[in-house]
């Protein structure tokens, strides 16, 4: 990913234009057509990924009491297949397509999040939402989407501490009672966010789930905010 200015940003009904780079619906699928270069080192990547969605839901949800921010699942449940000439990998599998928008950044509504989504057998998705916001107020919910895109409101389950990260950053899930969540893999460990595949049990189902934990008071910090632009180059 590439920070950009106003001048590299094209969208209409159909395509969301980023630089080289770029989102479009072609009525059926997301086409992702990626053309960046890797930080630190200037490596090239360049590939597509192509998202399908199986099930589309049906309800936006507000996370905070004033909508300022919403979250909508828009494919819980989704063919993707990614294709890369730079790196040379190919990958297909089950995923998911979600969305959050508001009217004010991140880090002015939210203090931190821990969300969660795991795949079913009945062809559901379980989703795991909930965190802190700014103000102090907790919010959070556990939803079962089932296959024709409505959302469940159920339970939550238990609270689960998982291990911190390498960058000492708290994680927490959710499981049935007495079970714990295992830490299959930690795909992305950064100061304030980290996106982890676990080993869980939700509603008397085995699942493996994938997890992430956002900390946007670490965000805030001077000292990210300096480390950002070797992560994430800024082309203005």
């Amino acid at each position: 990913m590439t920070e950009r200015g106003t001048g590299a940003l094209f969208r209409d009904r159909a395509t969301l234009r980023i630089g080289p780079s770029q989102l479009r619906w072609d009525g059926a699928t997301l086409v992702i057509d990626i053309e960046e270069e890797c930080a630190v080192l200037p490596m090239k990547v360049r590939g597509q990924v192509r998202v399908t969605p199986q099930v589309y839901g049906q309800r936006r949800f507000r996370l905070d009491p004033g909508g300022k921010h919403v979250w909508e699942p828009i494919g819980p449940c989704a063919r993707v297949e990614a294709t890369f000439t730079n790196p040379d990998i190919k990958w297909a599998g089950t995923g998911y397509l979600d969305a959050n928008h508001g009217s004010e950044s991140l880090e002015a509504g939210f203090a931190d999040w821990q969300w969660s989504r795991a795949h079913l057998k009945d062809g559901s998705t379980a989703v795991m939402y909930e965190g802190q916001l700014k103000d102090g107020a907790d919010f959070g919910m556990a939803l079962r989407i089932t296959p024709d895109g409505q959302a469940e409101v159920m339970e939550m389950p238990a609270p689960v501490v998982l291990p911190k990260t390498a960058w000492r950053l708290d994680r927490m899930t959710r499981a049935d009672a007495g079970y714990t969540a295992r830490i299959r893999a930690t795909w992305e460990d950064t100061p304030f966010y980290s996106r982890t595949a676990l080993a869980t049990r939700l509603w008397g189902e085995d699942v493996v789930a994938v997890h992430e934990s956002l900390n946007m008071r670490r965000f805030d910090t001077g000292a990210v905010q300096w480390m950002l632009p070797w992560r994430m180059p800024r082309k203005v």
